[in-house]
């Protein structure tokens, strides 16, 4: 049966008014879009103070006003057409763009879908202008210099589009947070919100520390870590959120690309990279992070609402940020904490250095782990048990256990009585609690905790989740030493998987080949648009060979085989650290509970084990006093 075909319907062009409800389209999504666009700019225009007034969460009217430089009376009627700007003349500086705005459709857009009026006075000049957008009637007005955008009935013109809009009180809070990011990027600047003639949020001018914890809040500030890092022409400031303040939304992330807000993937899987092994499920860290570079290295022109952005290294950028932010998280809270200098002798027999590691490694660290990757099987290499760590540590090639030792120090001395090995470690008593961060081992609860007393009151250390950390941090400094080019253990299928892929994941399975047997991984190419898998990592048994497949194509197109294989590799000694690690209802000795302490104290990322559950949790004086409600 043949398929009745529609009229023909002759091509045509479109007038200005549709192009514009069209433009608005991508432009304007709710009132918070036209508040980030006026924002923009009056920030553009130089201001000092903005001012936005709302009603009915912005549906009803929006005004925006500004201190800055104003726009010229004979300029009005241009700044209200489309493609219409002051901001970019040529494609040199398109591509060197720098001002929040440029692309010249906003007003017009917004004219488009809503009444609009806009009142401005330059500097000098005898009084204001005041120019109605539908009309394009000028007539005088009073005001102060600078401009008074307002925007009424949005949406008026497509009445369709109101339906999309939340409530009023969801509105208004779009708005606001459009506000607070213009206020992160601008501490100099002050911004005022109002709400049906209600004073909603206000910041005032800041110093740029100020304005951050008057914006998120003093309890971000204290719950996360400066960043600070100049690599090449690349400029990273900022703060990022600890792992144990991480939220269960994503709601608090904000990231700046030259002063403006955007969303990027490429940044955002960085960050999130760095607090790998360090958040518990599907927690999301917080943070705030400002990025500079020259314009030409960033193309702002990738999408209508100018919220996301192009980088001209983007691999770069990407290495970047990960390497800053994870050197920023990588100091733990312990290693922070103030502690009075100990006594000389405890000090001389207590304090790791780098010559010789904390002696409590021979009673705990390491014991287990070797034991462990002795028991298991070791195809192609790895993980590196006995020769490579021995290259790592020094000792012979084939030295076994003898590599371990390497590692971890002066070899253990057996407690009979306790059936375990213990550190060769003062007696708890010779030092005062007040000598180390995390204080002096008073006590072992339920086989599982460890209790100390430090000068802040009491520590609570889950002890079998430290020492995960610790043995997995010296596993991944003999991996990185000792283990370059090794591949993964692989097992072969023994019926290969077949799967449909695009050309893109055919040219990275090609390209990329060597790379994926190096992770256990053998793909090979069937046809133009059909890949097949032999093999997965031996690590993973009960994984979906097509599913690995593509996850990891994905993350090789996007990152890059050393990351990749970084990932893949520290997954594998996350699962050998976690068997290596002290188990609960193993009875230790004082001295072993303190070496256990010092331990913690001199390890990078040891306030989470590697599954992002936390190793430990001070309860001040204050705290304890509140229990039992002292001083009431």
């Amino acid at each position: 049966m043949n398929a009745v075909l529609p009229p023909r319907r002759p091509i045509r062009e479109l007038n200005d008014e549709l192009i514009s409800q069209i433009a608005a389209g991508e432009v304007v999504e709710r009132p918070a879009s036209v508040v980030r666009e006026l924002v923009d700019n009056a920030l553009d225009a130089g201001a000092r103070a903005v001012t936005v007034r709302l009603a009915a969460g912005g549906v009803r009217a929006i005004v925006v006003e500004d201190d800055g430089g104003g726009i010229a009376a004979d300029e009005l009627p241009l700044a209200v057409k489309r493609h219409a700007t002051s901001k970019v003349a040529d494609l040199d500086e398109l591509e060197r763009v720098s001002t929040m705005g440029f692309r010249g459709e906003a007003l017009a857009a917004i004219a488009s879908i809503a009444e609009l009026q806009i009142t401005s006075r330059e500097p000098g000049a005898a009084h204001a202008q005041r120019i109605d957008a539908r009309s394009g009637e000028l007539q005088p007005a009073a005001r102060a210099p600078g401009t008074t955008v307002e925007v009424r009935e949005l949406f008026f013109a497509t009445p369709a589009r109101r339906k999309f809009l939340k409530t009023d009180a969801t509105e208004l809070a779009h708005a606001v947070d459009a506000v607070r990011r213009h206020a992160l990027a601008r501490p100099d600047v002050s911004f005022a919100v109002w709400h049906e003639g209600r004073l909603v949020a206000q910041w005032r001018a800041a110093a740029p520390a100020q304005r951050l914890a008057d914006v998120l809040g003093t309890e971000f500030v204290t719950a996360s870590r400066e960043l600070q890092r100049d690599a090449g022409p690349l400029q990273l400031r900022g703060r990022l959120g600890l792992p144990e303040a991480a939220r269960s939304r994503a709601d608090h992330q904000y990231l700046f690309v030259n002063g403006r807000y955007v969303r990027d993937r490429l940044v955002a899987h960085a960050l999130r990279a760095a607090y790998d092994d360090q958040l518990h499920g599907s927690r999301q860290p917080a943070y705030v992070l400002f990025i500079s570079l020259a314009p030409e290295l960033v193309d702002v022109n990738v999408h209508p609402t100018k919220i996301e952005v192009r980088f001209r290294d983007a691999r770069a950028v990407h290495e970047t940020v990960r390497r800053a932010a994870e050197d920023a998280l990588a100091p733990s809270r312990a290693a922070l904490l103030p502690a009075t200098a100990p006594a000389p002798a405890a000090a001389a027999a207590q304090a790791p250095t780098a010559a010789s590691p904390p002696t409590w490694q021979s009673a705990l660290a390491l014991d287990h782990a070797a034991a462990w990757v002795a028991r298991e099987p070791s195809p192609r290499g790895w993980p590196p048990a006995a020769d490579a760590t021995a290259r790592a540590g020094g000792g012979a090639p084939g030295a076994g256990w003898a590599a371990w030792q390497a590692l971890r120090g002066a070899p253990p001395r057996h407690n009979a009585a306790a059936g375990a090995p213990t550190a060769a470690t003062p007696p708890h008593d010779t030092a005062a609690a007040g000598d180390w961060p995390l204080g002096r081992a008073v006590a072992q609860l339920g086989g599982v905790y460890v209790l100390a007393e430090n000068t802040q009151g009491l520590v609570i250390v889950d002890m079998h989740a430290a020492h995960e950390r610790i043995v997995y941090e010296r596993l991944k400094a003999a991996a990185a030493a000792g283990a370059d080019g090794e591949a993964l253990p692989a097992q072969p299928l023994l019926i290969p998987v077949s799967l449909a892929a695009t050309a893109a994941e055919i040219a990275t399975a090609e390209a990329e080949h060597d790379t994926l047997r190096s992770l256990g991984l053998d793909v090979g190419t069937l046809s133009a648009t059909t890949l097949v898998v032999r093999s997965r990592p031996a690590a993973l048994p009960d994984a979906d060979p097509a599913e690995l497949a593509r996850s990891v194509l994905a993350e090789l197109a996007q990152v890059g085989a050393s990351r990749v294989v970084q990932r893949a590799r520290d997954d594998l000694l996350a699962t050998m650290a976690c068997h290596g690690a002290v188990r609960a209802n193993r009875r230790l000795t004082l001295d072993e509970m303190n070496a256990l302490l010092r331990a913690m104290e001199a390890t990078e990322r040891a306030d989470q084990c590697n599954h992002g559950r936390p190793t430990w949790r001070q309860l001040t004086m204050k705290d304890l006093d509140a229990l039992f409600l002292r001083g009431r």
